[in-house]
């Protein structure tokens, strides 16, 4: 039963109307845009994250059932049976949630094995909604998942625990918006465009900075929140990386690079720092 519902959550004809809503979305956007005379978009740039978002949403579907695998054999042995019949467990899984995903992101952008396939989203140099689904491949096997695994261990469902992370992912996508609203009290407690934008600048104030997913409480606590530069246009892609439109580059530069550095590394340690130190 857990399995199907996996298999439901992450499969392809639910995968697929998710994409086709969100390229509808994409469209909409765009066309407010060129109505506006607005430069947020650039057809080529777009394209290409087009084109990643469908093979990352095809091979997301062919790696459903190996994900399923070790959530499953983790819930089996699970510490509690934490029951989903009331609002205060769902609040708390939420919660939980915004949690891992927090710690998972920083990881994405702090260990060079994660920041390999998480470079492909940053690759983008305009921010609006296409920018929001060019997302790396097989980010699942390279160990995404692992950050939630202690949620299922102690006895969430696998099942819910996609469910409430694949709405924060929902939620995201609109944070990319080439519309940028000030939100008043709600950009304290809640991740907004504005967040977001900073997020994805290569200014050198924003790098790594609101890491948050739905909200943006733990960047606050944690001390990696940050507002925009005050007088200072905000940048998009990667620092120190040429922007390119080739899609090969965009998703494996980073892994040919960390190929490289490993070949070149003079001892084990120095091979180690190269997959798994911080991004150079």
């Amino acid at each position: 039963m857990i399995h199907e519902s996996i298999n439901t959550l992450g499969g392809q004809h639910f995968r697929a109307m998710l994409l086709a809503v969100a390229f509808g979305l994409i469209l909409v956007e765009y066309l407010f845009r060129r109505l506006d005379h607005d430069d947020s978009y650039d057809a080529r740039e777009t394209a290409t994250s087009l084109v990643i978002a469908l093979g990352n949403k095809l091979i997301g579907g062919m790696m459903t059932a190996v994900l399923a695998l070790p959530l499953v054999f983790v819930y089996q042995h699970r510490l509690f049976d934490i029951p989903l019949d009331n609002v205060w467990w769902w609040l708390a899984l939420f919660v939980a949630i915004e949690f891992s995903y927090y710690v998972h992101h920083v990881a994405m952008h702090k260990i060079r094995w994660f920041w390999a396939t998480h470079s492909v989203h940053h690759s983008a140099t305009k921010m609006n909604l296409s920018a929001a689904v060019r997302l790396g491949w097989g980010g699942n096997l390279t160990g995404g998942f692992l950050f939630y695994l202690p949620l299922i261990y102690l006895g969430f469902n696998p099942a819910a625990v996609l469910l409430v992370l694949g709405l924060g992912l929902f939620y995201q996508f609109f944070l990319h918006s080439a519309f940028v609203p000030n939100l008043g009290p709600l950009e304290w407690i809640f991740n907004t465009p504005r967040h977001h934008h900073v997020h994805h600048a290569s200014n050198s104030e924003c790098l790594d900075r609101n890491f948050g997913s739905v909200l943006i409480v733990f960047d606050r606590m944690f001390g990696t929140f940050a507002s925009a530069p005050q007088g200072e246009a905000l940048r998009f892609g990667l620092a120190g990386i040429r922007p390119t439109a080739n899609p090969v580059s965009i998703l494996f530069g980073e892994w040919f690079r960390i190929a490289r550095d490993v070949v070149l590394a003079g001892n084990f340690r120095a091979r180690l720092r190269a997959l798994f130190g911080p991004p150079v």
